[in-house]
């Protein structure tokens, strides 16, 4: 039986698939890369905003259409499915399954019934890397707890649950064991791990205990402002494979609009932290999210945003306009901005982005850097890897590498930076 699996949305929906493919480790099955070959597609989808459950919507409809072909089964899991179950069961037929996320620990026994085969293996028992496995990620928990006035997640994945300690470093030790040498961890929010197993944030201990295993590089995602502990920094600081990576969603620069997002803390606390981390660190990479258009937004808070990112210039940031989301807080609040102005807003604060990263991008020119390589384009004979200010989640920059000699996928190799576009950078392969 050939499985085909579509992976959607944020990196940690991309583990559950990479658990999800696990299922399948037997001889009866193979994985197949080309949908319109395939007998069972298993599409995991995100339901975030309405940007990703449009996508997902997408995805379903145009694999459907290979139901008229070879395709015997569409299943549908994920945060959509979680959501939306009920109703998509009325109006896409076509599926022949939507599986919830709280059903996964029955997942064998459900898709044994949907696909008349047994299925052993349970949900987290196997994994196996959709990456190439020089990179990976490792999840640290599910869930969140900070019920940010805007945001479904808790909706769709409930309360945070951190994974016991010795289970992420059993899976962090396995997963170099595969060969990764990028070790990302995340969750809905890293710095909140296990408060609600130990009574205390333990990111710091965890990331002592994972600096032991020698990965070439342990990058940290996903970072909620005050829980930026001090001890969380010192240990960052000492460590020998935890990179100054930080990756702080701040989601906007006026206080009042903050408070309105139930967001903790305030402006002054995130440029306090700030400070702090460069005080710290020689080199620290910062990345941040910012949502324009949130209701009461105004001409004047808007401008406090800009401020406050042409004041503390992040390496990358990411944005997107404000989604209305039924049952969040913010979904009833009156004064909703209208689209055009938030997609207005977004425009604006990407320039001035844009020319915070020109201005960053020609310190970095004539510089060597150690860089990643991901793939090579014969089209355009160059390969593409990624440095240590990149993220392997396609939010941050990549790095465009051209080498008299070939280079191997999966390896580090020294790259002079010697040009940027947008954001992304050029450069050669220097001798080790």
């Amino acid at each position: 039986m050939k499985i085909g699996f579509i992976s959607l949305g944020c990196c940690k929906n991309l583990v559950d698939s990479e658990y999800m493919i696990g299922l399948f480790d037997d001889p009866r099955f193979e994985y197949c890369a080309k949908s319109d070959e395939c007998d069972v597609i298993i599409i995991n989808t995100c339901g975030f905003i309405l940007s990703a459950k449009e996508e997902a919507i997408n995805t379903i409809l145009e694999m459907a259409e290979l139901k008229q072909h070879n395709l015997k089964k569409l299943i549908v899991t994920g945060c959509l499915a979680q959501r939306y179950r009920d109703e998509l069961v009325k109006e896409l037929p076509e599926v022949d399954a939507f599986i919830r996320i709280d059903d996964y620990d029955r997942l064998n026994e459900i898709l044994s019934s949907v696909l008349d085969i047994e299925i052993k293996e349970r949900y987290l028992s196997k994994r196996k890397l959709i990456t190439n496995n020089y990179y990976g990620y490792l999840k640290i928990a599910e869930g969140c707890d900070n019920r940010c006035a805007y945001c479904a997640i808790p909706l769709i994945r409930g309360n945070c649950r951190s994974y016991p300690m010795e289970d992420c470093l059993k899976e962090a030790r396995r997963l170099y064991d595969l060969g990764v040498k990028e070790l990302n961890v995340i969750a809905q929010d890293t710095t909140y791990y296990g408060y609600d197993l130990y009574g205390r944030f333990a990111l710091a201990e965890l990331l002592r205990q994972l600096d032991e295993i020698p990965f070439k590089w342990i990058r940290v995602l996903y970072m909620y402002p005050d829980e930026i502990t001090e001890e969380l920094l010192i240990t960052m600081a000492d460590s020998k494979h935890v990179i100054p990576y930080f990756d702080i969603p701040i989601q906007y620069g006026n206080d009042r609009i903050l408070k309105l997002m139930n967001r903790r803390g305030s402006v002054e606390l995130i440029k306090t932290k700030i400070k702090r981390i460069r005080e710290l660190f020689a080199e620290p990479i910062l990345r941040t999210t910012i949502i324009t258009g949130f209701p009461y937004e105004t001409k004047a808070t808007f401008a406090d945003t800009l401020s406050l990112i042409k004041e503390l210039e992040f390496d990358s940031l990411g944005a997107f306009t404000y989604s209305k989301e039924e049952d969040t807080k913010s979904y009833d609040y009156e004064e909703q901005v209208d689209p055009k102005l938030a997609q207005k807003r977004y425009e604006e604060l990407m320039q001035v982005q844009q020319e915070i990263v020109l201005k960053k991008a020609r310190d970095k020119i004539g510089r060597i850097y150690e860089v990643l390589i991901e793939r090579h384009e014969e089209l355009f004979d160059r390969y593409v890897g990624r440095a240590v200010f990149s993220a392997p989640d396609g939010v941050d920059c990549y790095v465009y590498v051209k080498s008299d000699e070939p280079l191997q996928v999966g390896r580090f190799y020294p790259v002079e930076i010697t040009g940027s576009e947008g954001y992304d950078y050029y450069g050669l392969r220097k001798e080790d």
